[in-house]
């Protein structure tokens, strides 16, 4: 599994990224971002869903939970925000979730990192200032990021 490190400037660079993430995922795959509160989870996000051909426009489900959306394969958003650990978000019947047939994306995932597949993808976003960010992939298994 490799690691990746990039640095975006902007909102628009960091869709990008996701898109050419997005474009590389396959059924099955589960995405645990970790970072700060604004630091970037939904707009990285947005890029998987472009890059998924969803049309919906996507927002943090911090208050739902879980948000599935329909595109070339479903993505399942997860916000274990206000979840107090591994219990609650397996009480959700998230086996269903994490095991089917579309892409998983987990906000806040170090809240349940005890639920969370070792095979994950983890995203780490860092706020550099305002508009930068650092992203860090780790667990990426599909080879480089173009």
């Amino acid at each position: 599994m490799m690691k990746f490190q990039f640095i975006s400037n902007s909102r628009d660079e960091t869709i990008n990224l996701a898109k050419k993430i997005g474009l590389q995922l396959c059924p099955g795959d589960i995405i645990a971002f970790s970072g700060s509160l604004a630091a970037g989870k939904t707009t990285f996000t947005k890029g998987l869903a472009e890059a998924l051909e969803i049309d919906e426009i996507i927002t943090s489900p911090t208050f739902t939970i879980i948000s599935e959306y329909q595109g070339k394969m479903p993505l399942y958003h997860i916000d274990a925000y206000r979840l107090s650990g591994g219990n609650d978000f397996y009480n959700l019947g998230i086996d269903e979730i994490l095991f089917g047939n579309g892409i998983t994306v987990i906000e806040w995932s170090e809240i349940v990192q005890s639920e969370i597949p070792e095979n994950a993808i983890k995203i780490n976003i860092e706020i550099i200032d305002n508009e930068k960010r650092k992203i860090t992939i780790d667990n990426w298994k599909y080879g480089r990021i173009n």
